[in-house]
C-alpha cells in the first residue's frame, strides 16, 4: 500500500491482519462515524449546555442557549445534495475554546449504535478492510480523538478524514489510489453525499438514522440518482448487503 500522505491519520501498513482477503473475496468497508456508527446528535444540547457552564457560570438561562446553539449546529448538517463546492471553511465559532469544550463534552456523551464496535472486528475477520471515511471536525486532530473517546481508532485499517484539507471528492480519489479498484462498500447515514460520487465499483448503503433521515424525507426523489443503493436500519445488516453484493457481482 502506497504510504499515508498525512491525510489519512492512520497508516495502514502498520496495521495487517491475518484474515485480509483483499483482492479475493474481502472488500474495502468505509463507515461515516456520527449518525451511522455513533449517536452523537441527540446529545448536542447537553454537549452545549455542559460547555456553557465550563466558559460562562454567570450566564442564566443557559438551556435556551444551549437550544439556540443547537439549532445553529443542526443547520450545518442539513444536505446539500451534490452541491458542494469544495473545502469547507470553520465558522468562527467553531475555532474557540468553548468549541472545543463543546466537542469534548459531546464525545464523552456520545453512544455507540447497534454494537458498531463488535460488527467493525466481526468485518474484520470475514476479511473485509474496515476504514473510516468521514468529514472533519473542523478542530486539527478532534475526529481522531472523538473516535478514540468512542472506542473505535484503533478497530479500523485505515482513517481517511475529509473537508477541511481535502474535498470528499479528492478523499474518493485517495482511497482508489490506496485500494485500487477493489469492490467499496461506502456506509452513511447522509446519502446525499452520494450523489454524484463513487465509480462503478462503488455500492452505496444508506443507514437510515431518523435524525438526519428527516433531511431524506424530504426530498426522497432524489434517491433515484443514486445508483448500487442498499437500506438499512440495523448496521448488522451489512452483512447481508455484502453477500449480496457478491452474489450480483460473481464474487463467489
Amino acid at each position: 500500500m502506497p504510504e499515508n500522505t498525512g491525510i489519512t491519520t492512520k497508516k495502514l501498513k502498520a496495521r495487517p491482519h491475518p484474515f485480509s482477503l483483499v483482492g479475493e473475496n474481502g472488500m474495502i468497508i468505509g463507515f461515516d462515524f456520527d449518525g451511522t456508527l455513533v449517536d452523537s446528535y441527540s446529545v448536542i444540547e447537553e454537549a452545549f449546555k455542559r460547555a456553557l457552564e465550563r466558559h460562562y457560570r454567570w450566564l442564566p438561562f443557559k438551556g435556551i442557549w444551549a437550544r439556540f446553539f443547537t439549532r445553529i449546529e443542526l443547520h450545518f448538517e442539513k444536505p446539500k445534495y451534490g452541491r458542494h463546492s469544495g473545502k469547507v471553511k470553520s465558522p468562527f465559532f467553531l475555532r474557540t475554546k468553548f468549541a472545543r469544550t463543546w466537542f469534548e463534552e459531546r464525545a464523552k456523551l456520545t453512544k455507540i449504535l447497534d454494537d458498531a464496535d463488535e460488527l467493525i472486528r466481526t468485518l474484520r475477520e470475514e476479511g473485509h478492510t474496515v476504514i473510516s471515511f468521514s468529514a472533519e471536525d473542523f478542530i486539527d486532530g478532534m475526529k481522531e480523538r472523538r473516535l478514540k473517546i468512542a472506542g473505535l481508532y484503533e478497530l479500523f485499517d485505515d482513517i481517511i478524514v475529509f473537508g477541511k484539507e481535502i474535498t470528499l471528492c479528492e478523499a474518493f480519489q485517495l482511497l482508489r489510489e490506496k485500494y485500487g479498484d477493489e469492490v467499496f462498500v461506502w456506509v452513511d447515514d447522509k446519502p446525499w453525499r452520494f450523489i454524484g460520487r463513487g465509480d462503478e465499483n462503488t455500492e452505496f448503503v444508506w443507514y437510515y438514522f431518523p435524525p438526519t433521515a428527516r433531511f431524506v424525507e424530504e426530498k426522497r426523489e432524489l434517491l433515484a440518482a443514486i445508483p448500487r443503493l442498499h437500506v438499512i436500519r440495523d448496521l448488522w445488516s451489512i452483512r447481508d448487503v455484502v453477500e449480496r453484493i457478491k452474489q450480483e457481482r460473481g464474487l463467489r
